[in-house]
């Protein structure tokens, strides 16, 4: 019967690593290099109107514990809002797949030191694909994202943004191309 027991434990436990290795390995280009990872993660909330996003794609990218910060101003403070991945899915989730919202990496500089990067991503946020194609966004600013490898692979640490306003222009040397 200890047999038997044991046995089944352990053929459950193959057969959830198994499964999880299987999701993990769709999404494993993703996170080959730091191009690979800033781009799948622009490309994963990227969509039309009415597509819904792929949230395990999103938070296969991000390390445990990663924030994502927007910046926010008013005319008489600056301000933070700090969200987990899970918390910036509830929070955008619905408004993306009802607006459409499309986010292209405009240019970007790193720096690099042993396992960590940081990347400053400057982004065009556009309404539809037409508008990306005519180069047109509503919206520019800076992703500044912190990055790390294992060896294996890259994760998101943290990405914190702000949007490009008339008392605080994008500087050109964030606006060169790649």
């Amino acid at each position: 019967m200890k047999k038997r027991l044991s046995f089944s434990v352990f053929l459950l436990v193959s057969v959830l690593m198994l499964t999880a290795n299987t999701a993990f390995a769709q999404y494993e280009e993703d996170t080959k290099t730091v191009t690979s990872t800033i781009e799948a993660l622009y490309e994963v909330i990227s969509g039309p109107a009415g597509q819904e996003r792929d949230w395990d794609r999103f938070n296969n990218l991000f390390y445990e514990g990663a924030n994502l910060i927007p910046v926010g101003v008013t005319p008489d403070s600056v301000f933070v809002n700090i969200m987990t991945y899970d918390k910036y899915e509830e929070a955008a989730g619905q408004w993306l797949v009802q607006n459409g919202f499309f986010e292209i990496e405009l240019s970007r500089t790193e720096e690099r030191y042993g396992h960590i990067v940081h990347a400053f991503s400057t982004y065009g946020s556009y309404h539809t694909a037409e508008d990306v194609e005519k180069e047109n966004p509503y919206d520019k600013g800076i992703n500044s994202i912190q990055l790390l490898t294992n060896g294996n692979r890259w994760y998101i640490l943290n990405v914190m943004w702000d949007s490009e306003s008339r008392g605080s222009p994008i500087p050109e040397k964030y606006l060169k191309s790649r």
